[in-house]
């Protein structure tokens, strides 16, 4: 038995970093909404982004956001039953604490979920790879687009790749942490791909060249979950 242990003990030292937490344990809970691990270690996606931008990224700024939304909708009957989605489908109406940090958290999970280590992210699916060539000519041009919109967004806030409720596929940004779900984007659409253009999100490793590191995120796009996710918005269009 002790042989056992040892061996076991010694093959999880060796798993690779990058899958030492593929699969995530338990969200940890903060109130009514919770916070998920990430699904990867935190240097897993060096040297794109460097593991101590994703600890506070994850561990301080969105445990933050999940904390106040929780916050913010405790003293509210009705507003405690809504789901996130609820919350989010309704945010023009909603008071600011609720929209910021409801944003920050749906924006926050679906971007550690669309991303993964470097050459583990796989390709597009034939189907969104063919989307995407129909929409915008070439994946090449596709990536263009989304850097432009991301270098125009003044200030803090987002750039999405949105499946239209037409089903076509479309490159908007938003301000802040509101997203493409709610009801005061000036584009609604299903967001696939996403990516936060906060300085907090990359300033550790590329200062203030956000082109820098519009660039270099390619490289930790997790294909196989965008791919996913566009054929599910695609199914409900």
């Amino acid at each position: 038995m002790r042989l056992i242990a040892v061996l076991t003990l010694m093959a999880v030292l060796a798993a690779p970093q990058g899958l030492a937490q593929s699969t995530p344990a338990a969200p940890v809970a903060r109130g009514i909404f919770t916070l998920a691990p990430l699904p990867y270690s935190p240097e897993a996606l060096e040297p794109v982004i460097d593991a101590e931008t994703m600890k506070l990224h994850h561990g301080r700024h969105h445990q933050a956001y999940v904390d106040a939304l929780s916050k913010a909708v405790a003293g509210d009957a009705e507003l405690k039953d809504l789901s996130l989605a609820e919350l989010l489908a309704k945010a023009g109406s909603m008071p600011a604490a609720i929209r910021n940090n409801g944003g920050g958290h749906w924006n926050h999970s679906f971007f550690w979920s669309i991303m993964a280590p470097p050459k583990m992210g796989g390709t597009p699916s034939r189907e969104l790879a063919r989307a995407i060539d129909a929409q915008f000519g070439s994946m090449e041009a596709m990536k263009a687009s989304f850097k432009a919109a991301g270098i125009r967004r003044f200030g803090s806030g987002w750039v999405w790749l949105v499946v239209t409720p037409e089903g076509k596929l479309l490159i908007t940004s938003t301000p802040n942490q509101d997203n493409p779900l709610m009801d005061v984007a000036e584009v609604r659409g299903t967001p696939v791909l996403g990516n936060d253009v906060w300085e907090h999100a990359y300033y550790l490793k590329h200062r203030n060249r956000r082109a820098d590191y519009l660039d270099a995120w390619w490289q930790v796009v997790n294909w196989r979950e965008v791919s996913r996710r566009y054929a599910e918005a695609t199914a409900r269009s």
